[in-house]
């Protein structure tokens, strides 16, 4: 008996193990995605332990997201949202954690199978499949449309596959050919037929979805739409083998774990030392385009260091020194800034790009960061 969490993915330890071994007693990689509320934690403490090789997980709370998920004491970390960590800095591995805000993807080894792939010489990196990550692309249409078209079995909801014309602007976006379509404008197509999503608008100059077009019909019960003065779109795919790798495991791919490197919006790190006058800027608080209330950057002095950095008027700040301040109130930022004394890194975005991962239900694009 076991319990499936559409949201979360499977909820019993057993169905997440691979008991496949070589023959030399190395098992394969499990995956785990973690998906916590705003006050909960993940449920587990990543270590660093003198003679003991890799990131170790310690401290799985008892009934915690963790436990239930099947992490247990003694994995070694290898893979963080779709990223190989094995030889990375720990302290950067545990920065990559906490920006992940409430969701991460992790790919474990147990503690016999790592220590004997390491004794045997082998590439553990090898072991991980090379991409695993679904594709957010924003698509701005020329004369000829969007530069793909929608397929999908008649009768069958949610399932709709992506032809892509070549050097349209589809393809310039970063949608690869065959792919699955998950999201438009952050809203999910799983529950919506064929037949609604390319439903046509007979108007004159409107051609639909297709290569020639870029319009869904104002269906009552269908809030995706592409008007005809449509000029952008945002799409969340995922190609044939990163939809049977979450499939295979029983989790639902969203756009917190999507790469973004397509995107023309990036989130930028600011690094400063701190100057005889200060910083340079004032850190203030208000509401955001969702509704949340965040921490903005305003009354940037020339020719001190957050100028110099590249900091710019109204944008928003989503990490200090590598870790989310997603959660934390004014005064704790405030505080979390002031934690070193004559240095700072933060990351931001500007208003443009807060707006746009807003509009696509991504939240703060925090853990994309490089």
């Amino acid at each position: 008996k076991f319990e499936f969490n559409p949201k979360d993915g499977i909820d019993n330890p057993a169905l997440s193990l691979t008991e496949d071994m070589d023959g030399k007693g190395v098992g394969e990689p499990r995956f785990f995605l973690l998906s916590k509320g705003s006050t909960e934690t993940f449920g587990f403490c990543l270590h660093e332990e003198l003679g003991c090789q890799g990131h170790v997980i310690r401290q799985v709370e008892m009934g915690g997201l963790a436990q239930r998920r099947g992490l247990q004491d003694g994995d070694r970390l290898l893979q963080v949202n779709g990223q190989f960590v094995d030889h990375m800095d720990h302290r950067r591995v545990v920065q990559k954690i906490k920006a992940s805000g409430n969701q991460v993807l992790l790919a474990v080894l147990d503690s016999n199978s790592y220590e004997a792939a390491k004794a045997l010489g082998r590439d553990l990196s090898q072991m991980l499949p090379a991409d695993i990550r679904p594709r957010l692309c924003h698509i701005t249409r020329d004369k000829r449309g969007f530069g793909f078209s929608v397929s999908g079995p008649e009768g069958i909801k949610g399932t709709f596959q992506l032809s892509v014309r070549q050097g349209g602007p589809a393809e310039k976006a970063g949608v690869p050919q065959g792919s699955w379509l998950l999201e438009v404008n952050g809203a999910s197509v799983r529950s919506y037929s064929h037949a609604q999503l390319t439903r046509k608008v007979h108007a004159p100059g409107t051609a639909g979805w297709g290569i020639g077009g870029g319009n869904i019909a104002e269906h009552p019960a269908f809030p995706i739409q592409l008007k005809q003065s449509t000029s952008k779109v945002t799409l969340l795919v995922a190609s044939s083998a990163v939809e049977e790798f979450y499939r295979l495991r029983g989790l639902r791919i969203t756009a917190a774990l999507a790469d973004t490197s397509w995107l023309p919006f990036k989130v930028r790190e600011l690094h400063m030392v701190k100057g005889p006058a200060g910083y340079g800027f004032l850190l203030k608080e208000d509401d955001c385009s969702s509704g949340a209330t965040g921490q903005f950057l305003w009354d940037v002095d020339a020719g001190l260091p957050a100028e110099q950095a590249g900091m710019k008027e109204g944008d928003r700040l989503l990490a200090v020194n590598g870790e989310s301040i997603e959660g934390l109130d004014h005064q704790q930022t405030v505080l979390r800034i002031r934690a070193h004394d004559d240095q700072v890194t933060l990351l931001v975005i500007d208003p443009a790009g807060d707006e746009f991962y807003q509009s696509v239900s991504f939240g703060d694009p925090v853990w994309s960061r490089p």
